[in-house]
């Protein structure tokens, strides 16, 4: 199989989940080696997981390395450009259904040991501190909102010498690892931060599906805040950031 942008979209998801789900589940299941570890291991995990799922996305041929339906949107109402939408999209899907299944078979003995249903869903999906649906929309908006913003910032400085101040060539993922990690830490308190409706949604599938041991309910009622306040969020970025000629 060679290199593609939807085989790079869907393998770099998948990694993403993987270490980004995993790490959650290092922290909050029973008996691991990291159980109780805290937040700012889990942030910093999802940072890494954000960086490594770029190189791979790369490696395997997506440039552009989006792995989020939140930040093709977004790139696309700022750009007038709809071409990755039909092809980003469901690979981004595919390959974060598929991560959250690996992160079931590494941790598998622990499903068993862990008696709190929501601890075991909050290993595949997020879920509000203090469920208000307003609030928990306006929290994952402003999140997303930011990491477009960031993003393109990022990508701005970049275009830039980097004798004058720019960023050299290959040090973008690690910023927007940075990023990520910047907005678990100071935004994600509220609702878990997905600020990706494919992290949310593709796990949130394999839980629903997977023969988890001793599984709740996946919270479907809840599930329709971490997919749709992202895409709001990135497109009313992509908006604003176009009419400031980004």
């Amino acid at each position: 199989m060679q290199p593609s942008p939807f085989l790079g979209e869907l393998v770099g998801t998948m990694v993403l989940i993987l270490l980004g789900n995993g790490v959650v589940a290092n922290v909050i299941l029973n008996k691991t080696k990291g159980e109780s570890s805290g937040w700012i291991v889990i942030t910093a995990g999802w940072g890494f997981a954000v960086m490594i799922g770029i190189f791979t996305a790369n490696a395997f041929g997506s440039a552009a390395a989006h792995l989020n339906p939140a930040v093709t949107i977004g790139f696309a109402v700022l750009k007038r450009d709809y071409s990755l939408v039909s092809t980003f999209l469901p690979a981004q899907l595919i390959g974060a259904i598929l991560g959250a299944v690996l992160v079931w078979l590494q941790y598998l003995p622990h499903w068993a040991v862990t008696e709190n249903q929501g601890t075991k869903l909050a290993c595949f999906a997020t879920s509000p501190a203090i469920r208000q649906s307003g609030s928990n929309f306006i929290s994952e908006f402003i999140a997303t909102f930011l990491l477009i913003v960031g993003v393109v910032a990022i990508g701005y400085a970049g275009t830039s010498d980097p004798e004058k101040g720019g960023i050299p060539s290959g040090i973008t993922p690690y910023l927007v690892g940075m990023l990520v990690w910047s907005l678990g830490l100071s935004l994600g308190g509220t609702t878990g931060y997905a600020i990706n409706p494919v992290r949310d949604l593709g796990p949130r599938i394999a839980h629903a599906m997977l023969p988890v041991s001793g599984k709740g309910s996946s919270e479907w009622a809840y599930g329709w805040i971490p997919v749709i306040a992202p895409l709001a969020g990135a497109a009313i970025a992509g908006l604003i950031l176009r009419a400031f000629n980004f």
